[in-house]
């Protein structure tokens, strides 16, 4: 199996091989190897090409069932943030971490007791911007952070809300962020939140 060659732990092996995926994408293959090292990772992938599953990896490896937030997923739409929390669900399966989905439009009162009990959230910037107002979300325990979609996060407004957000996240972390285009502005927010990025 060449998903084990990256290194990712048999538990994800296990829904891989369930999921019937034969061989991983290039952003997979690049960046996984990185991502289980502890790197910050900034990469140019389009929707559709598996990088789900490399965040997933980092946050399935570095990650423990302990009822308070070890990762954070910032997405741009409800949509995104659902197709992520399913996937992650997914890979996450047989290490019952628990992922809880957070966004505008819907009450925020399941949300906030699901936060009591979430390893990983995925998320969207203004509901996220409202639970750290509301002071229902805990996030000094977070080791990695992923920017999913970032050009989108900027071309709908949202990138003072994310630096909000990334501000009140431990300065000692993982950065993760995937975006289709690069942008000099995606660019510069790497250079200002992460640490050595690959």
């Amino acid at each position: 199996m060449v998903f084990r060659k990256l290194g990712i732990k048999e538990e994800i092996i296990k829904v891989i091989e369930e999921e019937n995926f034969e061989k991983p994408s290039e952003i997979q293959e690049k960046a996984i190897p990185f991502v289980l090292e502890g790197k910050d990772v900034i990469a140019q992938a389009a929707t559709g090409s598996g990088k789900t599953l490399v965040f997933g990896a980092g946050i399935i490896h570095d990650c423990k069932h302990e009822e308070r937030i070890q990762a954070l997923i910032l997405v741009p739409t409800r949509e995104l943030a659902e197709q992520d929390a399913n996937s992650l669900r997914k890979f996450s399966k047989y290490n019952f971490l628990r992922t809880t989905v957070i966004y505008g439009g819907v009450g925020i009162g399941q949300q906030i007791r699901n936060l009591t009990k979430a390893d990983i959230v995925v998320g969207t910037p203004g509901r996220l911007l409202d639970h750290i107002k509301q002071g229902t979300i805990d996030l000094r325990f977070v080791k990695i952070l992923v920017l999913d979609e970032a050009d989108r996060m900027f071309d709908m407004g949202f990138i003072r809300d994310v630096e909000k957000i990334i501000k009140n996240c431990p300065v000692k972390r993982q950065t993760l962020m995937f975006s289709a285009t690069m942008p000099r502005e995606i660019i510069l927010l790497a250079r200002k939140y992460m640490n050595n990025q690959i």
